[in-house]
């Protein structure tokens, strides 16, 4: 198998070959074009604005339901390790779980406990809404943000652009369907640059030079990520 890191180097180093080759030639750059490289033995999946199916984050507030035990019945908030605690079975993991999985998962452990459970969990208040911003940013880290923001906004929130930064050339990472990463590169330079909706759990990483140094950035700060920066690549999951 192609080592991780070679080929995120050769996918992002493609990007901006991508990026800067129509400036280059004087060809000017369509508004949301979507830049990345033309690998076929995966790295970043294909980019899509289409929604993935929610899967549950701390900070989610949900409802889990028996109708057949209702003293069972719970509104619970999921912790900051993802997990919620319910009576008889104690912890269970729900983060980073569709509102089916978890209700599968519950049921399958309440089996021990009740005949035929039926469990029913419904999503009663979504969480903050964070997204990481990393590179050459004052103040990198995870932010917090209440309502729709953008991504230069979330620059801004992070401290602004450092004056190394390549405002023109920065990595947007998201979980498309089915959890695999997807990257695209965003040009963020203030009056120049795309108006960018972010979603939750995104990644901006602003580079000194090239975007070759997202592949350090994934290097070094993977096990930095809170739960539910989780990514699949090469059909793997990775927590960066």
């Amino acid at each position: 198998m192609m080592d991780r890191r070679r080929i995120l180097w050769g996918v992002l180093g493609a990007a901006v070959a991508a990026s800067t080759g129509a400036c280059a030639s004087g060809q000017s750059r369509p508004t949301n074009r979507v830049q990345r490289g033309g690998f076929s033995d995966i790295a970043f999946a294909d980019w899509t604005d289409a929604e993935p199916e929610y899967v549950l984050y701390p900070g989610d507030e949900i409802d889990v339901a028996l109708p057949t035990a209702s003293e069972l019945n719970r509104t619970l908030r999921v912790g900051p390790d993802g997990r919620i605690a319910l009576p008889l079975i104690g912890q269970a993991m729900a983060a980073d779980r569709t509102l089916a999985e978890l209700e599968y998962t519950l049921s399958e452990a309440y089996a021990s406990q009740l005949v035929r459970p039926v469990v029913e969990v419904t999503l009663k208040q979504a969480g903050p809404i964070q997204v990481w911003v990393a590179g050459e940013v004052r103040t990198p880290g995870v932010f917090s943000m209440t309502g729709d923001i953008n991504a230069f906004q979330a620059v801004i929130q992070a401290g602004d652009f450092l004056p190394t930064a390549k405002p023109e050339q920065v990595a947007l990472i998201r979980r498309g369907p089915g959890g695999r990463g997807m990257m695209r590169v965003v040009d963020l330079r203030p009056r120049h640059g795309e108006i960018v909706a972010l979603r939750r759990n995104d990644i901006l990483y602003v580079p000194r030079s090239t975007l070759g140094e997202l592949a350090n950035f994934f290097t070094q700060f993977r096990n930095a990520m809170p739960i539910g920066f989780n990514y699949s690549i090469n059909g793997q999951y990775q927590s960066f």
